[in-house]
């Protein structure tokens, strides 16, 4: 079923303020359990529940992070973050999440 004409001008504009709207909310959400994971291991490791050191951090960040950083490039090539709809979405995703 195609688009009418009248209002086929408008999907290209809707489309990616949505999908940053979306990755936002997503983007937001990730930051905030990050930071509940990170105070609750802060308040596991003051209480003596879990014994963490600089060593352990240290291997198991350099064994996540390049996994991490190499799938961010092929994530970001899908994305269409050069349009002005998708940074404006992504900001109201980011601000209202």
């Amino acid at each position: 079923m195609p688009v009418p004409s009248e209002i086929a001008w408008i999907v290209p504009l809707i489309l990616p303020f949505v999908i940053g709207l979306i990755i936002g909310l997503i983007v937001k959400k990730t930051i905030n359990l990050i930071l509940l994971a990170v105070v609750l291991v802060a308040i596991l490791s003051t209480t003596g529940y879990l014994g963490l050191t600089v060593n352990d951090l240290y291997d198991k960040s350099m064994k996540y992070l390049p996994k991490l950083t190499g799938s961010k490039s092929k994530v970001a090539d899908m994305l269409p973050i050069s349009t002005p709809a998708f940074l404006i979405g992504l900001a109201l995703g980011l601000w209202k999440g």
